[in-house]
């Protein structure tokens, strides 16, 4: 079941194809084609309208959404007449992130690939096998960060090129989106947790950062525009540990991996982070990225610095992909 946020009311529906259904209207179509009373208050309850309502519904909501989705299926947008619409063509309407609007953890120098790019940038370090990296990784211990956006941009959607930045990168990533409330979660119990599935783009500013500090408020990684998500979120169908993704400037691939290739599952993750700390439905963890980012392929020169051709530009229009889930895509413009 695919999931996607769309419309000016930003309601939840399914994606079908080509097509979108409303779930929420679907329902209360449904249910009053049947003759039952108050069809809209029950649908109200049962198949909320907004994403984070539903996912808080639990199984019990996607029950409901997939006997509305079976129901409208073979019924094509211009047979649909009867007010208010339930099936839309998704030409017709706009697809905004699927954020439910919680918190997002993002996990850093999760891919061993990333890794050695950065490394041999940083530390100068060059002869080093991907097997030894994800062994000092391991060793050194998770991190990451928060990102705390107002607005989470969606498919389509332009991002601002901040305006104190010279080194503008892309971070194309995969997301979990959380489906259960629970604090100190073993790794093992991941799949009890995860509602579905979405892309997750992590832009980065790689200007310097100031003094390393232990604890530092992450401009770097918050500003406006500073994630993207999209198109939809994948419910009860992937392996959150086997997903392709790609990531193209301009339609040229720059990057291309697997999820099977994190250092640190999202099982791992999520009891990293659990650990006297409640997690709820609708909360976002972004698993990290892998090589091929304009940090990790461009070396500095003798001056220190590093040339600018692979780093983002206005004009550029990066995309997300991955077979399992869809596209997002996000053009990059100059800021007000």
């Amino acid at each position: 079941m695919k999931i996607v946020v769309f419309g000016p009311e930003r309601r939840a529906g399914a994606l079908v194809g080509e097509r979108v259904i409303d779930l929420n209207r679907g329902l209360a179509k449904y249910l009053s084609e049947r003759g039952e009373a108050n069809a809209a208050e029950q649908a109200a309850s049962r198949l909320p309208s907004r994403l984070l309502s539903l996912i808080e519904r639990g199984p019990a909501g996607l029950a409901d959404a997939q006997a509305v989705i079976d129901h409208f299926i073979k019924l094509s947008p211009a047979d649909d007449r009867g007010a208010p619409t339930v099936v839309h063509n998704l030409n017709d309407v706009k697809l905004h992130a699927p954020w439910p609007e919680r918190r997002i953890a993002c996990v850093g120098g999760n891919y061993a690939a990333h890794l050695a790019g950065m490394w041999a940038n940083r530390l100068g370090k060059t002869e080093v096998s991907v097997e030894q990296i994800t062994e000092e990784a391991k060793k050194a211990g998770q991190w990451g960060f928060w990102k705390v956006p107002a607005e989470v941009a969606g498919p389509n959607d332009t991002i601002p090129f901040p305006k104190r930045v010279t080194y503008f990168d892309y971070e194309g990533e995969i997301a979990i989106v959380i489906g259960n409330r629970g604090k100190n979660i073993p790794a093992e119990r991941i799949r009890e947790y995860v509602w579905g599935v979405t892309l997750f783009h992590d832009w980065s500013i790689r200007d310097g950062g100031g003094v390393d500090r232990v604890v530092s408020y992450n401009l770097q990684k918050n500003f406006d525009g500073a994630v993207s998500m999209g198109p939809c979120i994948v419910v009860g169908e992937l392996d959150q540990q086997d997903i392709d993704a790609d990531t193209r400037v301009n339609g040229v691939v720059r990057q291309s991996y697997n999820t099977s290739e994190m250092i640190w599952s999202f099982g791992e993750v999520l009891e990293y982070l659990s650990r006297d700390f409640t997690f709820v439905p609708g909360d976002v963890i972004a698993g990290g990225t892998s090589a091929g980012t304009a940090a990790d392929k461009s070396r500095r020169g003798p001056d220190g610095k590093r040339p600018l051709d692979l780093f983002l530009k206005v004009g550029d229009v990066v995309e997300v992909s991955s077979s399992k889930i869809g596209a997002l895509g996000n053009k990059i413009v100059a800021s007000d």
